[in-house]
């Protein structure tokens, strides 16, 4: 049976602490800037949060390119493009023994995967030949995306479940973003520990305008998507792609009707063109914008300009543009889902609704009156500094990483145990 363990709070305790030297952490990913989704977000906030509890941290991943590349603490594998799976997509090339070899030479002590693809293969392999722990953050609910792979939502489902298990089988312990994620892989019968950690937030940059000078830039967003000063500003900060179910928000926008409200898009994806037709087939050009995408330091102002952050996706594994709604100020207007159990508290910082009728009626309600629509951003944004700030999060993973070695130790050190095999890995 799959052990589900919430991880506690730890106090944040530099990983160099006693005179030791610094905890060595490999993160590997597929996806890294200047790319904009969850994953991306996710690893940089961890990198950074690591870094300043005392750990030399470096991560591995993928080249825009065939050429690979080292600048800093990151590792370029070369790599060739895989949109024919999925947009953006790229997968590694076979022969990367110079910067592998740099890798094993600096030793990581711990090795924790963030992609179920080409780094994380490396991943495993140097874990391997290191004899060290590998962790591994399931980040993507994969059955919400068998549109793309499987004709057939049933088998690919079940091609999902075994396939997770397998590749999950072969770490020493897996994080999962939420609750949902956690039952999801019990349901796939994953029997590693899996520990339930909320991916945290710079509170530093995902908050309200603080100065004159964020307040007027957030009025000139607005006056460049010709969006009246009196006029409310529904956002959704998203990949435009079909599993982000955008196609419902845009519905139940036309339905609510509302004059003084506009739909704004920030993204971009291979589902836009049909998006944009839907809004010409409704007639609802007048109330809504398409941004596009916008580079991840810009985000921020985009959250700022708003009122409302509103989503029907059922595909989130972490919400984590909930949560930086939240930690600016916007109250949740969302298809109810398990994703957001514990970010959006109903009637406090949101609203979950389960038809496009509820949507209309709670939107009615909190445009119409703008004392509650105050009253539930200040919930809002104080439920966001009190449960998702970075420094708890990047906090509870090292007292992950200090569990496996502490395991690993003593697996390794028992009478009788098997020594590392030889490395496979050209140095």
């Amino acid at each position: 049976m799959t052990l589900l363990e919430r991880t506690a709070p730890v106090s944040p305790v530099p990983a160099g602490a006693g005179g030791g030297r610094p905890l060595k952490v490999l993160l590997t990913t597929d996806w890294w800037e200047p790319a904009v989704n969850g994953v991306v977000a996710s690893v940089t906030t961890l990198r950074r949060q690591l870094e300043a509890l005392g750990c030399d941290v470096r991560v591995l991943t993928l080249a825009p390119g065939l050429r690979s590349s080292c600048s800093g603490k990151v590792y370029r594998l070369g790599s060739v493009s895989a949109s024919l799976f999925y947009a953006s997509a790229r997968i590694g090339t076979i022969h990367q023994r110079r910067i592998l070899g740099a890798i094993t030479r600096w030793k990581p002590d711990v090795v924790h995967s963030n992609c179920e693809f080409t780094t994380h293969v490396w991943a495993r392999r140097i874990a391997r030949d290191l004899d060290v722990p590998l962790l591994h953050t399931y980040h993507t609910i994969y059955e919400d995306y068998t549109h793309y792979y499987s004709p057939s939502r049933t088998m690919g489902r079940k091609a999902v479940a075994g396939f997770s298990r397998r590749l999950l089988e072969r770490t020493d312990a897996v994080i999962a973003p939420t609750q949902k994620v956690a039952e999801l892989l019990e349901g796939y019968r994953v029997s590693r520990p899996v520990h339930v950690i909320p991916t945290g937030l710079d509170l530093g940059r995902f908050r309200p305008a603080q100065t004159s000078a964020e307040a007027t830039d957030a009025a000139a967003l607005r006056a460049s998507l010709d969006i009246g000063p009196r006029q409310k500003v529904l956002l959704s900060v998203s990949r435009l792609a079909k599993e982000k179910n955008l196609d419902q928000v845009i519905r139940d926008v036309a339905v609510a009707d509302r004059e003084d409200a506009v739909l704004v898009l920030v993204g971009d994806g291979p589902y836009r063109e049909h998006l944009e037709d839907l809004v010409d087939e409704l007639g609802l050009r007048h109330a809504v914008r398409f941004v596009g995408s916008v580079s991840p330091h810009e985000v921020p102002r985009w959250y700022r300009m708003a009122d409302l952050f509103v989503s029907a996706s059922r595909s989130e594994t972490q919400g984590l543009t909930y949560i930086e709604a939240l930690a600016c100020g916007l109250p949740l207007l969302c298809r109810r889902d398990d994703s957001v159990a514990g970010v959006l508290v109903d009637g406090q910082t949101g609203y979950a609704v389960e038809s496009t009728q509820e949507f209309g009626e709670r939107l009615a309600a909190l445009l119409d009156d703008d004392i509650a629509l105050e009253r539930m951003s200040h919930r809002a944004l104080q439920h966001a500094r009190r449960t998702c700030g970075a420094e708890a999060f990047g906090a509870r993973v090292l007292d992950v990483y200090r569990g496996l070695r502490r395991e690993r130790i003593t697996r390794t050190s028992a009478p009788g145990a098997r020594r590392p095999a030889a490395p496979l890995l050209s140095v």
